[in-house]
This record gives structure tokens, C-alpha cells and sequence, in this order.
């Protein structure tokens, strides 16, 4: 039981800090820009578009939409 309450404190005191966790993105695999999936581009985007995380975006030479910046808020992470 004392394990088990330390691990649950553990996991609430990493999770209560500035966690940034991954973002999912729309990323264009012909033009290599990444959108928020909440961007009005990434929603008209149908053909050669594929949801995936914002660092393999970047990993695959995706840049930012230069409408959304590719992220949901101006402050995200």
C-alpha cells in the first residue's frame, strides 16, 4: 500500500509541473507545411494531408503554417 500511495504522489507531482506533451498536427506531405488542426487551412486540406506529431513533422522538414504558426496558442509550449 505504501508503494503504491508513493507512486501516486510521484505521478502527480511530475504531472502538476509545466508538462508540454506532444501536439498533434495536420502536416501536408506535398508542400511540407504543418497546420493546428484547428487551422482554416488544415481543414480545407483533404488531399495529401496526414495527422501526425508536430516533432515528426518537423522531422520529416515540415515548417509552420504561416496563418496558425502550427500550434493551437501563441504560448503553447
Amino acid at each position: 500500500m505504501k508503494k503504491f500511495l508513493s507512486t501516486i504522489f510521484l505521478l502527480l507531482a511530475l504531472l502538476s509541473n509545466n508538462v508540454c506533451f506532444a501536439e498533434t498536427v495536420v502536416f501536408n506531405v506535398k508542400t511540407h507545411k504543418y497546420h493546428s488542426i484547428y487551422c482554416e487551412w488544415a481543414l480545407k486540406c483533404t488531399k495529401n494531408c496526414i495527422k501526425i506529431d508536430k516533432k515528426e513533422a518537423i522531422k520529416r522538414g515540415g515548417v509552420p503554417c504561416k496563418v496558425c504558426g502550427g500550434h493551437r496558442r501563441k504560448n503553447f509550449c
